[in-house]
């Protein structure tokens, strides 16, 4: 039986209304196709503008949506399991960060139910995320991958993975923009500290990480031989270059990776 709305949303907090955002917004999906729930009214004031239908009640969203989104905190998913009473939705969609697709099958109980785990980035607020998807259980249907995929695509780019890389995916582009911010705010007092104004310095940083990004995209050449292109023998690029190495800069990346990684895996152990 055709279901009236195509995705329903259980939560309405900020990943959520950024997700319903790009995909009403990008007219991927018309909003009378889009419900909501949420225990409070007052989270609906994020997204009543894009004219979704919202609603208090869990459990009407799943009986009446084909795909149903879990945009919860991991720590609120039994509460939702406990409002669903019973209902056990076919095809699902989980953005919770450590919850497991097997942990989201046996919460909801017996019966054939595919999960797509997707992890979405906080740039995904502005169109401009990184959003990692398992989508295997779906494989056997384009539409239903296109379609996951299609919702996720108007935040970002999307990277189509199996779930036992979800846990780089969470050090690596998850948590990733707080190391970037961490650079730009270094490069911004660096600028300060060196006689430009705050405003100068944070238009020079940040246009220079953009900049720089875009090249990494664009080029053939490797990152290697893109850094190697800035550093002219003798010149200024390599001493700066030189400290960074001393400093042990990549190792103190992948470290603070590895301690993410590992962080992720004991909260989807529990």
């Amino acid at each position: 039986m055709k279901k009236q709305f195509k995705l329903g949303v259980i939560g309405c907090g900020f990943m959520a209304s950024s997700i319903l955002k790009g995909v009403v917004l990008s007219d991927f999906l018309r909003e009378k196709k889009i419900i909501v729930s949420s225990s409070s009214e007052e989270d609906f004031e994020k997204v009543n503008y894009l004219g979704v239908r919202t609603v208090c009640d869990n459990r009407y969203v799943a009986e009446n949506s084909e795909f149903l989104m879990f945009a919860v905190k991991p720590q609120h998913f039994g509460d939702v399991i406990k409002s669903l009473e019973g209902y056990r939705p076919e095809k699902v969609i989980s953005i919770m960060a450590g919850v497991k697709k097997n942990t989201v099958k046996n919460a909801l109980g017996v019966g054939v139910i595919k999960v797509a785990r997707c992890m979405p980035n906080l740039p995904c607020s502005i169109g401009s995320g990184a959003i990692g998807i398992d989508m295997t259980d779906f494989n056997k249907s384009t539409d239903d991958t296109d379609f996951i995929s299609n919702v996720f695509s108007c935040l970002g780019t999307v990277v189509s993975l199996e779930e036992s890389k979800m846990d780089a995916v969470t050090g690596i582009s998850g948590s990733g923009p707080a190391y970037a911010f961490m650079f730009i705010d270094s490069l911004i007092d660096a600028g300060v500290r060196q006689g430009l104004t705050k405003d100068e310095a944070k238009i020079l940083a940040v246009q220079t990480v953009l900049g720089s990004a875009e090249m990494v995209m664009r080029e053939e050449q490797s990152v290697e031989e893109l850094i190697m292109s800035v550093c002219s023998k003798g010149g200024t690029t390599v001493e700066a270059v030189k400290v960074l190495e001393q400093g042990n800069f990549r190792k103190t990346i992948s470290d603070a990776v590895d301690a993410c990684i590992n962080r992720a895996k004991e909260l989807s152990s529990k």
